[in-house]
């Protein structure tokens, strides 16, 4: 008699921790759903740029960011045989990125974007850095279209959204 109880009472009990466990993810990924009237701060690569009836959207990979002591501590974790060959990150960052998902995010139409460096002539002898140049959304839009001279895809940017919108670009230089 007590054996048959053990049969029934493993599979109820598996399934109460089972339910426990995807109440609370569901509870904490809607709870982040519904929050958008915060400010939020992401770093990315954006993979795309899409204009289509008036709104831009902005589609990236999200990474982390990493600078100083921070980024060597990291880099010490992840790649022990390397960190101790050379000290630390030899330019003072360090990424991560460990997911392959793209995300889709409105761009506000005035958002503001601030860039490092960028092709201006289309001439590689004269691509340079201009710190914190600030461009309009457009110019952004079609600068990043460019990719003979200077892939800006391959730049890290800093967004900022506030209320569900991309307020701020900002790209981060990588020597």
């Amino acid at each position: 008699m007590l054996k048959n109880k053990n049969v029934y009472l493993f599979p109820v009990l598996v399934l109460l921790f089972l339910s426990l466990v995807t109440t609370a993810s569901t509870t904490m990924k809607t709870a982040e759903a519904q929050s958008s009237d915060h400010i939020q701060h992401l770093t990315v690569y954006i993979h795309a740029l899409e204009t289509l009836k008036g709104q831009t959207t902005l589609t990236g990979d999200e990474i982390t960011w990493y600078e100083g002591a921070a980024a060597d501590a990291v880099f010490a974790e992840r790649e022990p045989e390397a960190a101790a060959e050379i000290g630390g990150v030899p330019d003072g960052y360090y990424i991560v990125n460990d997911s392959d998902s793209l995300t889709a995010y409105p761009v506000a139409p005035d958002a503001k974007v601030t860039m490092q460096i960028y092709d201006h002539t289309g001439n590689i002898e004269e691509l340079d850095i201009n710190w914190n140049e600030a461009l309009t959304l457009q110019q952004f839009i079609h600068e990043f279209a460019k990719t003979n001279v200077f892939d800006l895809s391959q730049s890290p940017y800093h967004l900022t959204i506030e209320n569900g919108q991309i307020v701020s670009i900002v790209q981060q230089y990588t020597p």
